[in-house]
């Protein structure tokens, strides 16, 4: 961990010194390869008004807050020789790897190519999207708990400005010990609308995989990434033999306003017990309150620098997401005073609000601060009925990027 401290604390020092109209640092031309160092840096708190869970519990700390350095990315990118990409990230919080591949580019096409290494899978616009412009602090809950993120794996790209078409077969992370499971992917795009400013996008995608060890376990916290304590959770399903999600998404921009939704419907089958169906779904919206519009690339939208670096960028957000992992219900015990009999499963449900404001800073800083609102109800065998857990969270964020 010193090691990882000391790496990270002279790559900002770097970074400090590269003018503020580029964001990331030129390195050098090696091999014929142009190479760049970017890093993200984000440090947040949070904030929590209980109500029954006590959401930092795990931390027995003895308060109801919690402050971390959430993110220390260190991004090494290379163009060339020739039609050839290559990128070796890696996050020094985490401890682990993030993008680390080679993508070759048919034609010198960026839109039709092959890719090795560790990547996202094609799915998920949320996922897919910029993580240091991310709208909120912390991804919807039906993104986190569905979407598949980093693996390793082969995979084809094709398409145009407005369409896209990705495929990919994947294994296991490649960081030990981190996700495993093989499977494949396939997402595609299309954008009957892509102007400056005015865009609409759509999308599907399928991603199907083995579950590790036949274990499968599906829950979330309540859009608060420091929190210890899931408020739904499906518990461990010891049967299962693959997960399969289904992923529909949409998003219109005009002008300063980008509305955009994803919504999830997956299956786990089981070998013993019945297959184990659930869903779930966000919508948003963001206003760029100084003007600033998206612009689109690769199936993903695209947010640049402040129009004024000396005022920044102000944005208003506003989402509300919803989850249900139950599949099942109770059925009337025979024996009289005994608790209902759970037929199926019952992970709980719960809704979401979430309201925030972003304010970036010429070319590399960014504040935000959320305030969630969270509805969930899950079944109690000790209470032998279900229980609502309504807390509100208080979040907020410093980025420094480059």
């Amino acid at each position: 961990m010193k090691l990882h401290r000391q790496l990270l604390t002279a790559a900002v020092a770097a970074a400090l010194f590269v003018p503020a109209a580029h964001a990331e640092v030129a390195i050098d031309v090696i091999g014929g390869s142009e190479i760049t160092f970017e890093g993200l840096v984000q440090a947040d708190g949070n904030w929590f008004d209980n109500d029954k869970a006590d959401l930092n519990g795990v931390a027995k700390n003895g308060k109801d807050s919690e402050f971390e350095l959430r993110r220390a990315e260190l991004v090494l990118k290379g163009k060339g020789p020739g039609n050839v990409e290559w990128v070796v990230g890696y996050d020094a919080k985490a401890d682990k790897f993030l993008d680390t591949n080679v993508k070759y580019k048919l034609g010198g096409n960026a839109n039709h190519f092959f890719q090795a290494g560790q990547y996202k899978q094609p799915n998920s616009l949320e996922e897919l999207s910029s993580t240091k412009n991310n709208d909120f602090i912390s991804k919807a809950t039906v993104t986190n708990t569905y979407a598949v993120a980093r693996r390793l794996g082969v995979g084809y790209g094709f398409g145009d400005s407005n369409w896209s078409v990705n495929a990919s077969a994947f294994g296991r992370e490649l960081t030990r010990d981190l996700a495993h499971g093989s499977g494949y992917g396939v997402r595609g795009t299309f954008a009957p609308i892509n102007e400056k400013g005015n865009i609409l996008h759509l999308g599907l995608s399928y991603v199907d995989y083995d579950t590790d060890a036949d274990l499968l376990r599906l829950r979330a916290r309540p859009n608060a990434d420091l929190a210890t304590v899931r408020l739904v959770d499906s518990g461990d399903l010891k049967d299962t033999d693959r997960l399969s999600t289904v992923g529909a998404e949409a998003m219109y921009v005009r002008g300063p306003f980008k509305a955009q939704g994803e919504y999830y419907s997956s299956k786990a089958k089981r070998y013993d017990h019945s297959n184990y169906t659930t869903d779930g779904f966000y919508v948003s919206g963001v206003w760029n309150v100084t003007g600033e519009t998206w612009g689109y690339k690769g199936g993903t939208p695209s947010l640049g620098l402040p129009d004024e670096p000396g005022r920044g960028m102000w944005q208003l957000a506003a989402r509300f997401d919803h989850i249900d992992l139950n599949d099942g219900g109770l059925a009337a015990n025979p024996v009289a005073g005994r608790p209902p009999i759970v037929d199926g499963v019952l992970g709980g449900k719960m809704d979401i609000w979430t309201v925030g404001a972003n304010w970036y800073w010429r070319s590399n800083f960014k504040a935000s601060m959320n305030y969630v609102m969270v509805d969930s109800k899950k079944y109690s065998s000790s209470a032998r009925t279900f229980v609502s857990d309504k807390p509100n969270i208080l979040e907020a964020r410093l980025q420094f990027f480059w």
